[in-house]
């Protein structure tokens, strides 16, 4: 469902490729001072300009608490809502990958085993509030670009807001059973937090528009455009009740800034109060259009029955 599209859509990428990193620990700080050498001005809370020395860029990762911050304390396998800016530093133009101050959309990071070992224990020295400024170099990667038999990517440095922790979500949806439906589309709700079953193969044509009706409706508050979602769903496509994703499969819900999505989705979803479930029916033009997807022929309408448990 992700759209590849942004540089910052690639950092969780960035952070699993680096995820054998370096152990820095305390000793990061001076490291980084000291022997990068990378310079962060700005206040927390607004995008910083990063200035890089000259010569070559470091080869071992670093980190640095460029302000402590006032919250709470983060500690390991806590979810973040992070603003991040990315650059490359390769010792020449430094090039500038993405900012989530630009796009408005902070990445929701989880502090666990996925990250390198610079950034789980630069975050863990840092509260709500603070600023982190972390340089993944070749060590970072190394084993990852052994065993893939790629050149191990260019040195990356980050400089990382702490926003917060995302709201807990909700289990399933909760809220009056509108009786709403879709024609040609069946919705079975067992009831809990059990997954709803959906029925898409029917002779009915599909809408050329989007469709959306609420099965639940919730009372939390409204979808926004710039928000980050945690749902539930189930994909299948109209006609031939063929399923191609489902989270409820998965065993997890998923989490997604709304603007990174399909069309259908961001334009369905939008207004819809947290605590609700909805089903939509997506044209192509608001789907994947002529461009055939795994699962997922070209020229498909989809349907979605979708959980809205979460929104920040």
């Amino acid at each position: 469902m992700r759209r590849a599209m942004a540089a910052m859509a690639a950092v969780p990428l960035i952070f699993s490729a680096a995820a054998c990193g370096s152990d820095s620990g305390a000793g990061g700080a001076a490291q980084t001072q000291q022997q990068a050498g990378v310079k962060v001005t700005g206040n927390v809370g607004a995008k910083p300009t990063v200035t890089f020395p000259s010569g070559t860029p470091a080869s071992k990762s670093s980190y640095e608490v460029l302000s402590a911050g006032t919250g709470p304390a983060v500690k390991a396998g806590d979810k973040l809502i992070v603003n991040l800016t990315v650059y490359d530093w390769d010792g020449k133009q430094n090039p500038f990958q993405g900012s989530t101050y630009d796009n408005k959309q902070p990445e929701t990071i989880p502090v666990d085993e996925q990250l390198p070992q610079v950034l789980r224990d630069g975050f863990t020295k840092v509260k709500h509030g603070g600023r982190l400024l972390a340089v993944l170099a070749a060590d970072a990667s190394q084993q990852q670009a052994q065993q893939s038999q790629q050149p191990a990517p260019p040195t990356k440095v980050f400089v990382l807001d702490v926003v917060g922790a995302p709201p807990t979500p909700l289990k399933a949806a909760t809220g009056k059973d509108t009786g709403d439906t879709l024609k040609g589309v069946k919705v079975d709700s067992p009831g809990g937090d059990k997954a709803p079953t959906l029925t898409t193969k029917t002779k009915d044509k599909p809408a050329k528009e989007l469709v959306v009706k609420t099965l639940i409706e919730g009372t939390g508050k409204k979808v926004e455009a710039g928000n980050t979602l945690t749902v539930h769903y189930t994909g299948k496509i109209w006609g031939t009740d063929k399923e191609f994703d489902s989270s409820w499969g998965k065993g997890e819900p998923a989490s997604f800034p709304l603007g990174n999505v399909i069309q259908g989705w961001q334009k369905g979803l939008v207004g819809v109060p947290i605590g609700s479930r909805v089903v939509m029916s997506i044209p192509p033009d608001l789907g994947y259009g002529a461009q055939e997807q795994q699962n997922i022929p070209a020229n498909s309408t989809l349907v979605f029955v979708v959980d809205v448990l979460a929104a920040y």
